[in-house]
């Protein structure tokens, strides 16, 4: 027999499945042009693959594919009340892409979709005419890695570029790129600009190692954003999720004397601060997934719809981190979720 320690499993994007619609767009070129040995299967519409019945997500994650379609109806929504506006009036989000190469395991995309392959929209430009119809009445902060990790898929897409050229035409649109990726050859051709917002999820090490897997390191993360700060761009720091673990305010501080030492607190546009929170529908998806990870079985209360940490724990996870950060950032700097 073969050595039983041989991974069989098929290698990441080994298969890539198109709307037939798409098949000659641009960006579909572009993007099979990466991968010439992968097998190409055309298909009538993304939910066809994604949306099918009794997927494991967590097998998936092992051998994801990727899937090309064009996305239909409403490409622009309202912020949710779980995520931060930073005090912009019109907090929208898109997503462009959907699931992410990474596998966080307290990650909500787990509960949300009923696949882990990755579903890229080839067809940006609908999505910019909507976002120009819009700020035709009103400006827009727009955040647009939400339901992924644009910066990790970078090198296949070159979404976050198309992006960056959409802001670069708008002064009234301000966007946000959430990564906890470190792709330090992207410093090199980027040009800063004052409303491309680049932020990072940071965690402790021990966290990242547990709970976020096939992530950067926390040093990899501090070294790209250190990059990116000199390179002239905004960063905000995100210290949201907050898991709880085993002697957490050891662990966060750890965290915080690291970032300190790596990146120039007074260069930094803000910082994000959020214990664990998600709609009860999801975790419960998640939980039927996955019946011993212990991220997403804390015995979480309840209210309006989400499951969070206890009150009391909340509080004093979050004001821990605020305080900490006070000594080296001014306070109106600071977002906290939960306030």
């Amino acid at each position: 027999m073969k050595n039983l320690k041989e991974d069989y499993f098929n290698p990441f994007f080994s298969h890539i499945y198109v709307e037939k619609a798409v098949r000659k767009h641009k960006r579909t070129q572009k993007i099979l042009a990466k991968f010439p040995s992968a097998e190409i299967i055309e298909i009538d519409h993304y939910k066809d693959v994604f949306c099918r019945s009794r997927q494991s997500f967590h097998l998936q994650h092992n051998a994801q594919k990727l899937i090309l379609a064009a996305r239909q109806g409403t490409l622009l929504y309202e912020g949710a009340p779980v995520c931060q506006d930073f005090g912009n009036q019109y907090f929208y989000y898109v997503s462009c892409m959907m699931n992410c190469i990474f596998d966080c395991a307290y990650c909500y995309l787990k509960g949300m979709y009923p696949s882990a392959h990755i579903v890229v929209f080839v067809n940006l430009e609908d999505f910019f005419a909507e976002i120009e119809q819009v700020l035709e009445h009103h400006p827009l902060y727009l955040c647009i890695s939400y339901d992924t990790d644009l910066l990790a898929m970078e090198q296949i897409t070159g979404y976050v570029q198309e992006w960056c050229d959409l802001a670069a035409k708008h002064e009234n649109l301000k966007i946000e790129i959430r990564t906890k990726c470190a792709a330090r050859t992207f410093v090199q051709d980027i040009k800063p600009l004052s409303t491309v917002i680049f932020a990072f999820t940071l965690s402790p090490q021990v966290v990242i190692e547990t709970f976020e897997h096939h992530t950067p390191t926390l040093a990899e993360r501090l070294s790209f954003a250190a990059e990116l700060i000199q390179a002239g761009c905004p960063v905000r720091l995100c210290f949201d999720p907050m898991i709880y673990i085993h002697d957490w305010q050891r662990h966060y501080e750890a965290m915080l004397d690291q970032v300190f030492c790596r990146i120039p607190m007074e260069k930094i546009v803000d910082v994000s601060i959020g214990t664990f929170r998600i709609p009860q529908d999801y975790l419960k998806n998640m939980r039927k997934q996955d019946a011993e990870s212990a991220v997403i079985w804390f015995p979480f209360d309840k209210k309006d719809g989400y499951c969070h940490y206890p009150d009391v724990l909340m509080e004093q996870m979050e004001c821990f981190l605020s305080g900490r950060l006070e000594e080296k950032v001014s306070k109106e700097k600071i977002y906290r979720w939960n306030v």
